[in-house]
């Protein structure tokens, strides 16, 4: 008995320890402690974020650094492809994933997502001779998308083809270039894409609707719960409506809060 004893404490003890190694995320201690947050970002999806001149610009980069200004930290970005995002948070490479992240059920399982700030939709792209009205023309169509992106993960379920591409920009291109049918990317990235381009039109029927969050590794638990309080604020205030007027992008707000 004393020997079976031993041997389901041992188990236990392993559990714990293996527990205590997944939860790679800082605390808020250890974030304000280090003077930075570090977060991880695709500058390929305007108007959150993208390129200007070299800087990454953008609805989201505004917003979290009013996150970071009251956190008392210096913001810090690292610019990679959207795919490696969520695993680089996950593994405690990057403190934090911004980059249009939508929740999931699927996602939530790897990451710790503080409350939505926003609420999007994934729209379809055509070419503007395309016959495709609706989502039920996409039958047997070429759907291109990005990699890892809900989109991605959305249509792989409803069994269309497709090519994925690292950058939105390529996705698109593999449209206007008659490669693909279709292109389905989040609606306000889409609009930015497609402004003051005739060779493209954006359909009126959504595929999904999704909730947008930031992204952090469990462990990070009272971090998120900070910013939840500052995203509250900044809700309730109407500096998030704000920054999306500023970049005249149309504002949902989350119903899932």
């Amino acid at each position: 008995m004393k020997k079976l004893i031993c041997v389901l404490l041992c188990m236990v003890m392993a559990l714990c320890a293996l527990t205590s190694c997944g939860a790679k995320g800082k605390t808020l201690a250890e974030v304000q402690e280090a003077g930075k947050l570090v977060v991880a970002t695709s500058p390929d999806f305007p108007p959150f974020e993208n390129l200007e001149g070299g800087k990454v610009v953008g609805i989201e980069v505004e917003l979290m650094e009013m996150i970071c200004e009251e956190l008392g930290v210096e913001f810090v970005i690292e610019q990679i492809n959207f795919e490696a995002v969520l695993t680089g948070v996950q593994t405690g490479k990057y403190d934090c994933g911004m980059s249009g992240i939508s929740v999931t059920p699927k996602r939530e399982k790897s990451v710790l997502f503080t409350d939505a700030y926003c609420l999007a939709a994934q729209c379809i792209v055509v070419r503007a001779d395309s016959t495709i009205a609706s989502k039920a023309d996409l039958e047997g169509k070429t759907i291109s998308v990005q990699t890892g992106t809900t989109a991605a993960e959305f249509c792989t379920s409803e069994g269309y083809t497709l090519k994925q591409f690292e950058a939105n920009q390529d996705a698109k291109l593999a449209l206007t270039q008659g490669k693909v049918d279709a292109w389905v990317v989040d609606d306000l990235t889409a609009a930015e894409y497609c402004k003051g381009d005739a060779s493209v039109k954006i359909l009126n029927e959504n595929m999904t609707t999704e909730p947008y969050a930031f992204a952090f590794a469990f462990g990070s638990e009272d971090l998120v719960a900070e910013i939840n309080t500052i995203l509250a604020k900044l809700m309730s205030d109407g500096t998030v409506a704000s920054l999306f007027e500023k970049y005249d992008a149309p504002y949902t707000a989350p119903t899932n809060n």
